[in-house]
C-alpha cells in the first residue's frame, strides 16, 4: 500500500498522465520500443549492432559492403533461377513496393511535424520568456555537443538506437522507483535555481518577448 501510494504522489517523467505506451504513440513503433513484439525489436537491435560492428569495428566500407550483398543477391537469384525449371522451385518474386506511398506520407509527415515543433519550441527558449529553460537548453546542448565530439557519427547513432530500444522497457519495469528518483532530483535543482534566481538571474535583462509578458 505505501509503494501506491508513493506512486500516485511522485509526478510522472516528463509530467506525463499518460501510460508509457501511448505517451510513445501507442503504434507500432511503442510496440517495437517497448519489446510487446520481440521478433521486431530483437531483429532492429541484431541490425544495428551488426552494421555497428561491421562499419565501425571491422572497419568495412559502405559501398565496399554494398558491392559484396548485391553480388551475393545476383548470384543467388541466378542460381534459383536456372535451377527452379529442373527442381521444380517456385520462382523469385520481388515485391512491387518495398513501402507503400501512404506509410511514407506517413512518416514524413511526422518528420515534418517533429521538425516544426522542434524549430519553434527552440526559438521560443532563445527569445528569453523562460530564463531558466534557456540556460538548461545550452547547458544541454554544450554537453551534446562534447558527447558527440568523442565519438563518432555512426558510433553515436548506434548509441541512439540501443538507448531507444533499451531504455524505455527498462523504465517501464522499474517505472516507480525511476520517477521517485527523477522527482527527487529535480526538487534539489528547483531549490538551486530558486537561490540562483533571487540573487543573479532577475538582474539578467529579458528579451522583448520576456518583456512582453
Amino acid at each position: 500500500m505505501a509503494t501506491t501510494e508513493r506512486a500516485h504522489k511522485t509526478s510522472r517523467l516528463f509530467g506525463r498522465e499518460r501510460p508509457l505506451h501511448d505517451a510513445l504513440g501507442g503504434h507500432k513503433a511503442a510496440d517495437i520500443i517497448l519489446w510487446r513484439n520481440k521478433r521486431v525489436s530483437a531483429s532492429i537491435l541484431a541490425a544495428a549492432t551488426a552494421a555497428w560492428f561491421l562499419f565501425e569495428v571491422a572497419e568495412y566500407h559502405f559501398l565496399t559492403l554494398a558491392s559484396f550483398l548485391a553480388m551475393i543477391a545476383m548470384l543467388v537469384v541466378f542460381i534459383w533461377a536456372n535451377a527452379s525449371a529442373s527442381m521444380n522451385l517456385p520462382a523469385l518474386r520481388i515485391p512491387e513496393n518495398v513501402m507503400s506511398e501512404r506509410t511514407t506520407r506517413q512518416v514524413i509527415l511526422a518528420l515534418h511535424s517533429r521538425l516544426t515543433w522542434f524549430v519553434h519550441r527552440l526559438y521560443d527558449i532563445a527569445c528569453g520568456k523562460d530564463i531558466k529553460m534557456f540556460i538548461l537548453t545550452v547547458l544541454s546542448l554544450y554537453v551534446a555537443s562534447v558527447i558527440a565530439s568523442c565519438f563518432s557519427s555512426l558510433t553515436l547513432l548506434y548509441l541512439v538506437v540501443l538507448c531507444t530500444m533499451t531504455l524505455p522497457v527498462l523504465y517501464e519495469q522499474y517505472e516507480d522507483e525511476v520517477d521517485d528518483l527523477v522527482a527527487t532530483g529535480v526538487h534539489g535543482l528547483r531549490s538551486h535555481f530558486a537561490e540562483m534566481d533571487s540573487g543573479v538571474l532577475k538582474k539578467i535583462p529579458r528579451g522583448r518577448g520576456a518583456a512582453a509578458n
